[in-house]
């Protein structure tokens, strides 16, 4: 009748990435305020930089998300 179950770590996991998304939402605010700022600096017409940041902020995050989960199960491999 003893249960010993192996411990889960799911709240930090949770945790974890419940961060990487609120960092992925700020990081996207964040870049398309500065689009929309350097776009009335520059005085250009069309919307160039609302769309290019944020892509570029996207692309970057998508790397360090993959970069960051699969560090985790190599390290669980270990």
């Amino acid at each position: 009748m003893n249960d010993k179950r192996k411990p889960t770590n799911t709240t930090s996991d949770l945790m974890r990435y419940a961060g990487m998304g609120m960092q992925f939402f700020v990081s996207i605010g964040i870049a398309v305020y500065a689009g929309y700022k350097g776009d009335q600096w520059l005085h250009i017409s069309i919307p160039l930089l609302v769309w290019l940041l944020p892509l570029i902020v996207v692309c970057m995050l998508i790397y360090k998300l993959i970069k960051d989960t699969s560090k985790r199960k190599t390290d669980a491999e270990k």
